[in-house]
């Protein structure tokens, strides 16, 4: 029996934890298979396609910007003429932020990327993945409830639709923009309800999907890589004994690549074990 070849994309991978993934997947694909490696500067994108071994899957170059609204959408029609669907989705884009930066004046680019950014993709890409296909979105353990003051819970909970996500960031992004976030309950640090926000999209996207999904062998999932040594993180911690983004990277791959663990469908997963959703 003839196995068609697998079709994978990663965003945000031209650096980073998103070219490791490119590198993993490339390495533990088979040549016939494809891994499209994409950002939003289409130089870096093709440096970074250049930087790939050239054993293993063939690496193809797309320019993605998750923060225009129609480039996911765009990028899917073209995949899905050229493949038919996809096989395994990543979706790793990142807005990172430092310590000096002011959350009024950087939170409207850091939603569009970090959440809008992720609704998007989950939009164009789930509806291409075929039988046993993977779509993991990278986050990060603060993106549960534990990390959000009780009285905001229900600002993320339950929620089954992307849509009721993106109004809930609407609602938050506005609250930082205008001040009123500093003198409420939300926490100082924008990651923290962007994060819970990345999980309760995967939450909602499997609400929706869990028994086709089930029945067709699919994962959606979200992904914690854990600490890594990368520059942006050293400007808030003391990186110096984490991991690389190569060797943060093999977990994730686990997910796209092993068989699948139902337990993991609609939860965050970090080094292969479910993180609870609620305190």
């Amino acid at each position: 029996m003839t196995t068609a070849p697998k079709i994978a994309l990663v965003t945000g991978a031209t650096q980073g934890l998103g070219l490791a993934l490119v590198e993993g997947l490339a390495e533990r694909l088979s040549p016939a298979d494809t891994v499209y490696l994409t950002g939003r500067d289409p130089d870096r994108v093709a440096a970074a396609v250049g930087s790939i071994p050239g054993s293993g899957a063939q690496v193809r170059g797309e320019v993605l910007d998750v923060a225009q609204p129609s480039a996911a959408e765009r990028l899917a029609a073209r995949l899905r003429e050229r493949h038919g669907g996809v096989d395994i989705v990543f979706n790793n884009a990142v807005m990172r932020v430092g310590p000096d930066d002011d959350p009024r004046a950087i939170v409207d680019e850091y939603v569009e990327v970090n959440n809008f950014g992720i609704t998007r993709v989950l939009r164009a890409f789930a509806p291409l993945l075929r039988d046993g296909g993977r779509l993991i979105v990278v986050a990060s353990s603060l993106g549960t409830l534990y990390y959000l003051a009780p009285v905001l819970h229900d600002r993320f909970d339950g929620l089954t639709s992307l849509d009721e996500v993106d109004k809930q960031v609407v609602a938050w992004r506005d609250a930082v923009r205008d001040g009123s976030a500093r003198a409420g309950a939300w926490p100082g640090f924008v990651n923290i309800p962007s994060k819970i926000a990345q999980v309760a999209a995967v939450r909602a996207l499997a609400h929706q999907r869990r028994d086709d999904d089930a029945a067709r062998g699919i994962l959606v999932a979200a992904a914690c890589p854990g600490m890594m040594n990368t520059p942006t993180s050293a400007l808030w911690w003391d990186v110096s004994t984490a991991p690389s983004p190569a060797r943060a990277a093999g977990p994730v791959l686990g997910l796209a690549l092993d068989p699948i663990d139902p337990d993991h469908y609609g939860e965050l997963v970090r080094n292969g074990r479910r993180l609870p959703w609620a305190p």
